[in-house]
């Protein structure tokens, strides 16, 4: 049921000029364009429906997205020289009650007290340590904290998305007539449903995608992880939705349904 994409363009969103490295990486401005050519193609064949808003959301997150994660792959200057300035500081202040406690421990001439220096020195190496590593990984912490607050709003629009087609169940079509006072409303013929369970599919995948464009900027394991939660999270909704889309095509073909409305000007 899914219909052909437009020429030039790829849901994958994948690709730029003609080099060898055409198909090397995601490309954000792709990613937009097949987001904003879904989000007419859901206006035109369901106006004014909250699928469509929700596409336009995902086309804002996106702009969003293609401008700020390019940032993530730059250093963040500021940070780092607070870094070596603060280990550099922490160094120094090491040695030097090091050679204090030698000092001190040399002029005694106590073997007890020897042993007490070098144990405070073990100490202030172990704290030189951790604070060192700290300060040293402050900008991976910041950029992470970024990236996590970018994919929680992906993440949500995956969950959205999941509630949008929640009660497009094809049942009614096979058994139509059983509908309760509090059932949903449901008026989509056939053809409709297919089309709407098709486009909640491909805003999953975007959402992916968008998801997946991060990785390329920061690597780091923690967001590895959170982006590999939400391509897992996307698949799984994704088959979900097939498995109606195909006990539409298996138990309902199309040729046997209602026929769909006069589809608009413009192929969607």
């Amino acid at each position: 049921m899914t219909e052909p994409a437009p020429s030039g363009e790829s849901a994958a969103a994948v690709g730029g000029p003609r080099s060898a490295g055409e198909f090397g990486e995601l490309r954000a401005d792709r990613i937009i364009g097949t987001v904003e050519r879904l989000r007419q193609r859901i206006g035109e064949r369901f106006p004014g429906s909250g699928l469509g808003r929700v596409c336009a959301e995902l086309g804002r997150i996106a702009a969003e997205t293609a401008q700020s994660v390019p940032v993530l792959s730059r250093p963040i200057w500021a940070l780092r020289v607070a870094a070596v300035v603060g280990v550099t500081v922490l160094v120094g202040a090491a040695a030097w009650l090091a050679v204090a406690i030698f000092r001190v421990s040399t002029e005694v001439g106590n073997a007890s007290d020897a042993l007490q220096g070098a144990d405070a020195a073990l100490n202030d190496v172990i704290l030189l340590s951790i604070a060192s590593f700290f300060l040293l990984s402050l900008e991976t912490r910041v950029k992470r904290r970024r990236v996590l607050r970018s994919l929680h709003r992906l993440r949500s629009i995956v969950h959205i998305v999941d509630m949008h087609q929640l009660t497009k169940d094809p049942e009614h079509l096979l058994t139509p007539g059983r509908s309760t006072a509090s059932s949903p409303d449901r008026v989509l013929s056939r053809f409709e449903l297919a089309r709407y369970l098709d486009y909640c599919s491909e805003m999953l995948s975007l959402s992916s995608k968008l998801a997946a464009l991060h990785v390329q900027y920061v690597n780091d394991p923690v967001v590895h992880d959170a982006v590999n939660d939400i391509e897992t999270l996307a698949a799984s909704l994704s088959n979900k939705i097939w498995q109606k889309i195909m006990i539409l095509d298996s138990v309902l073909p199309l040729a046997a349904a209602d026929p769909p409305r006069a589809p608009a000007k413009r192929r969607s």
